[in-house]
C-alpha cells in the first residue's frame, strides 16, 4: 500500500459495508467515508485547489474532520491541523504560516475565522460546519452540490500528506511534515504494535489535530476496523461506550485514566472487552498503575514519541508491579524499540554511548517528519543523516529498555496531549 488514498479506496472495497466509524450515534461505513470524501475532494478542486495545496481544518472531534482527512489524502492536498486550544494570535500564526487555500471550521469557532479572514489573503475559501456566517461556504452543501466526482490528481507516496503543529508556548510553533510513505509506515507499525483486528471498534476521544488519536485512526484504517469518535473526553460516556460498543482499546493519559478510576459509577459498567489501553503521554506512578491493573487486568502498554517521529513501546506483558527488581525498574522505561525503529544513544559528538550511560536519543524510523514546514534551519539541526535528533536526553540499558533522564527542550503536557518545543 503506498498511499493512505489507496488504502481508503482499498477499504472501500473490500469492507465497503463495514463500520469505520461510530460518532455522535451515527454509523459511517468505509463505503460512506470514501464516498463524501471524494466528494469533498472534488468540490475542493472545483474551488481551486490543486496538488499538494493545503487545507486546514479547525474543529473538535466531528465526523467531518475524518472526511477531510480522507479528501486531503485522496486528492493529494495537505492537510494541515489547527489545534484549538491555542490563543487566537497562535492560530493566527499557524494559519498564515501553513498559507491554505482552504480553511473548514466548525461554527463555534466563526469568530477566529472572522479574524482570519480580515487578516490574511492566501485563504481563498472559507467552510463552515453547521450554521455559518455568510462569507462561508456551508459544509454539508458544499459536497451535497457535487452530482459527479471529478478529481484528476491522486496522491503519490512520496507527496506531503500532513501538516501538525507543536505548541508554541516559548516559541513560535513548528510545522511537522509527515509523507504519505511515512503514515502509511506509522499505520501499519502501529496496527501491529495495538493486535488490532478487522472486527474490533478502537476509541478515540484525544483530538484529531494531534499525533496520539490519528496514530489509533491510521491504525485502524490500516486493518479495515473501527474507531468509536468521541468529541471531547466525558468520563460516564466513555465508560458506556466501551461497555455497549465492545470497545479492544483506546488511549488514555494518566490524569484521564485516574479520572474514570475515581468515577463514582466505574463498578456499574462491563469493561472486560478492553485487551489494549495506551497511556501513551506521561509517567504513570505505580500507585495508579496498580488501581489501574486491579480495575481493567493486565491490559496496560505505554509508549514513546512525538510528532515528528516514534519511537518505543512498553508491552502490556512488562507491566509487573510486583516481579523481579529488574521487572519493576522497567515500569520506569517507556519500552523497547518498535519495529522498524532503530535508537542510539548520542554524546554531543554523535557517538554511541555504552549501555546505561545517558546521552541524546536519536532515531532512525519510517515514520520521521520529512521536515519541518518552512523552517530549513530547524529541519537541518533535527535531521541529520537520516536521523531525528529528538533533544531528549535518555539512557538505553543492554536489553534495549529506553529510560527518559531529562530535556533539551521544554516539554508541554495538556489534557494527556504532548507537545516537543524547541528553542
Amino acid at each position: 500500500m503506498d498511499t493512505l488514498g489507496n488504502l481508503l479506496l482499498r477499504n472501500q472495497k473490500l469492507y465497503g459495508d463495514d463500520e469505520a466509524y461510530m460518532y455522535n450515534g451515527r454509523r459511517g461505513t468505509y463505503r460512506d467515508l470514501a464516498q463524501r470524501g471524494l466528494r469533498l475532494a472534488s468540490a475542493l478542486h472545483r474551488l481551486g485547489m490543486r496538488h499538494q495545496d493545503r487545507v486546514s481544518v479547525l474543529a473538535m472531534n466531528c465526523s467531518q474532520y475524518l472526511e477531510a482527512y480522507a479528501a486531503a489524502n485522496l486528492a493529494g492536498f495537505i492537510l494541515g491541523t489547527v489545534n484549538y486550544r491555542l490563543t487566537s494570535a497562535e492560530v493566527a500564526y499557524v494559519v498564515q504560516d501553513s498559507s491554505p487555500s482552504v480553511f473548514i471550521f466548525e461554527e463555534e469557532y466563526t469568530a477566529i475565522a472572522a479574524e482570519l479572514r480580515n487578516s490574511l489573503t492566501s485563504i481563498r475559501n472559507f467552510v463552515c460546519i453547521g450554521n455559518g456566517p455568510d462569507w462561508a461556504l456551508n459544509y454539508e452543501a458544499l459536497i451535497g452540490g457535487e452530482t459527479s466526482i471529478d478529481l484528476p490528481i491522486q496522491a503519490s507516496s512520496d507527496d506531503y500528506a500532513h501538516l501538525m503543529y507543536s505548541s508554541g508556548t516559548t516559541g513560535r510553533p513548528k510545522g511537522i511534515i509527515k509523507t504519505h510513505r511515512a503514515e502509511i509506515a506509522r499505520a501499519e507499525i502501529f496496527a501491529g504494535q495495538f493486535r488490532l483486528m478487522q472486527n474490533e471498534r478502537a476509541m478515540v476521544m484525544m483530538p484529531l489535530f494531534h499525533t496520539g488519536a490519528t496514530s489509533i485512526m491510521l491504525a485502524s484504517n490500516w486493518v479495515g476496523g473501527s474507531i468509536v469518535l468521541h468529541r471531547r473526553f466525558d468520563p460516564e460516556a466513555v465508560l458506556r461506550d466501551i461497555e455497549e460498543k465492545k470497545i479492544a482499546m483506546t488511549h488514555m493519559a494518566p490524569t484521564i485514566i485516574r479520572t474514570l478510576l475515581d468515577h463514582p459509577s466505574i463498578g456499574a459498567y462491563d469493561l472486560s472487552s478492553l485487551k489494549l489501553m495506551l497511556y501513551a503521554s506521561a509517567p504513570m506512578p505505580v500507585a495508579l498503575l496498580r488501581r489501574a491493573l486491579d480495575r481493567f487486568g493486565p491490559i496496560l502498554a505505554n509508549g514513546y514519541g512525538m510528532t515528528e517521529g516514534g519511537g518505543t513501546f512498553l508491552q502490556k506483558h512488562h507491566h509487573k508491579p510486583d516481579g523481579s527488581e529488574a521487572e519493576k525498574r522497567r515500569l520506569y522505561s517507556v519500552g523497547q524499540p518498535i519495529a522498524h525503529a532503530k535508537i542510539r544513544i548520542v554524546n554531543e559528538k554523535g557517538e554511541n554511548l555504552p549501555p546505561d550511560q545517558p546521552g541524546e536519543i536519536v532515531i532512525k524510523s519510517p515514520t520521521n517528519m520529512a521536515c519541518y514546514w518552512n523552517n530549513e534551519k530547524s529541519t537541518r539541526e533535527t535531521l541529520r543523516n537520516g536521523w531525528l535528533h529528538t533533544g531528549d536526553i535518555g539512557a538505553m540499558d543492554e536489553h534495549g529498555f529506553l529510560y527518559l533522564v531529562d530535556r533539551k527542550k521544554d516539554m508541554i503536557i495538556s489534557g494527556g496531549e504532548t507537545s516537543i518545543v524547541r528553542r
